[in-house]
């Protein structure tokens, strides 16, 4: 299940993303309203997102937060891995952070694992192949 961590991470970006390019840089307090996320929290979120290196942040006056990158670039597969680390449901078919179940007999007969090997693919295939472009685009389309 989507964290509510993640979820604020990703409206933020989505809103990031729908400024025009080459915008004046938007501060964390007009983020944080129109994504609906508690500041302080927002605030650790950004500087996550900054380190992963999907933000630029400015200081000052006229400081605030843009993309680093232009906005089909950045999915929603990356942004969630940044907040929640590895898409598996289960640690056994995690490609980042592989780990044996304790309590597994044989992963090569798991019905458990094959079956989550399956959802992690097509959570990463539908995560990683929508952009936030794209995301912004569908949500255009459907109002």
């Amino acid at each position: 299940m989507l964290t509510q961590r993640s979820r604020y991470a990703l409206r933020a970006m989505l809103f990031l993303a729908e400024q025009p390019a080459g915008c004046a840089p938007v501060p964390m307090t007009r983020i944080a309203a129109e994504a609906n996320v508690p500041r302080k929290f927002l605030e650790l979120i950004l500087a996550d997102l900054r380190e992963a290196g999907f933000l630029v942040s400015h200081r000052g006056k006229m400081g605030g937060y843009l993309l680093a990158k232009p906005p089909h670039l950045v999915s929603m597969g990356e942004i969630i891995r940044v907040i929640e680390g590895p898409l598996a449901l289960v640690p056994c078919v995690s490609r980042t952070a592989y780990r044996r179940c304790a309590d597994c007999k044989s992963e090569a007969d798991c019905a458990i694992r094959h079956a989550m090997l399956r959802v992690r693919d097509e959570t990463a295939r539908i995560l990683d192949g929508t952009s936030l472009a794209d995301a912004t685009a569908q949500d255009l389309a459907a109002a």
